[in-house]
C-alpha cells in the first residue's frame, strides 16, 4: 500500500506531508496549528485546511479541529522519504556538481518528486551513504531511521564554551550567504568569548585565529555540538 501511494503521491501532497513533519517538532510528532502549517506552506487557510482532510480520508494524518494535525505512522514514512530524497540530492548537487550550498535546496525540491529510487540509490553510493546534508541536516536512513544529535543554539552558550557548527536552521539563500561569509558552516570548530547583551550580540572565534561578532538571532540558528 505504501509503496502504491507513493507511486501515485502528487508534488503538492508529498510537500504538505514533509512540511508537516518539519513542524512537528525534532522527532516530526508535535501537533501542528494549522495557522502555522498555512503559512509555512504558504496558502490560505482554507487551502491548508482542504488538503489535511484530504490527508486524512487517506489515512496520512491525525486532525483535531481548532487544535491541529499530526502524522499517522504512514505519513511520517512517506515525509521522510522524501526527506531523504531532499536531502541526499542537495549534497550531491553540491559534492558532485559543485553548486553553491546556498541555491540548492531550491533545485532539491523541484527535483526530490522526479528522481527515481535507482537513481537515488545510485547518488547515495557515489557521496558515500553520508549521514548529513550540506546544512547539517540529518539524512534520514532507507529504513526511516533518523539519528538524533544532542545539538545547542550558539547564542545559548555560555562563555568560553566551544564546540563544532553542527546543523544551520534557516536555509534561505540570503542567511546562508551570510554565513558562509562568516565561516560558520557545518564542521567548523568555535568558541564563544563574549556577549554584549545591550546589543544582543555573540563574539565567536573561528577556528583558531578569526574573531566575529554574531547578532544573537542569526546565532540561534547555528546548532552546535559540544
Amino acid at each position: 500500500m505504501y509503496k502504491n501511494f507513493m507511486a501515485n503521491a502528487t508534488a503538492t501532497v508529498e510537500d504538505y506531508l514533509k512540511r508537516i513533519y518539519l513542524e512537528g517538532g525534532s522527532t516530526g510528532g508535535d501537533l501542528v496549528p494549522m495557522g502555522r502549517l498555512a503559512r509555512s506552506m504558504p496558502v490560505a487557510p482554507g487551502t491548508a485546511t482542504s488538503m489535511v482532510k484530504s490527508l486524512l480520508a487517506d489515512k496520512l494524518v491525525q486532525y483535531e479541529p481548532y487544535a491541529g494535525v499530526r502524522l499517522t505512522r504512514s505519513g511520517q514514512r512517506i515525509a521522510l522519504s522524501i526527506l531523504r530524497r531532499h536531502r541526499i540530492i542537495e549534497l550531491f548537487l553540491v559534492k558532485t556538481l559543485g553548486m553553491d550550498w546556498s541555491e540548492v535546496h531550491t533545485e532539491a525540491e523541484q527535483l526530490e518528486h522526479a528522481v527515481s529510487e535507482r537513481v537515488l540509490r545510485r547518488m547515495d553510493d557515489i557521496l558515500g551513504r553520508p549521514g548529513i546534508d550540506p546544512h547539517g541536516d540529518p539524512i534520514p536512513g532507507a529504513d526511516g531511521s533518523v539519528e538524533h544529535r544532542p545539538l545547542e543554539p550558539l547564542d545559548s552558550l555560555p562563555d568560553d564554551a566551544g564546540g563544532r557548527v553542527a546543523r544551520v536552521m534557516d536555509q534561505s539563500p540570503e542567511f546562508l550567504r551570510a554565513v558562509g561569509r562568516l565561516g560558520l558552516t557545518p564542521g567548523r570548530e568555535i568558541q564563544v568569548i563574549g556577549r554584549d547583551a545591550e546589543a544582543r550580540t555573540v563574539s565567536v572565534q573561528v577556528g583558531s585565529r578569526r574573531k566575529i561578532v554574531v547578532a544573537a538571532e542569526v546565532a540561534a540558528r547555528i546548532l552546535v555540538e559540544s
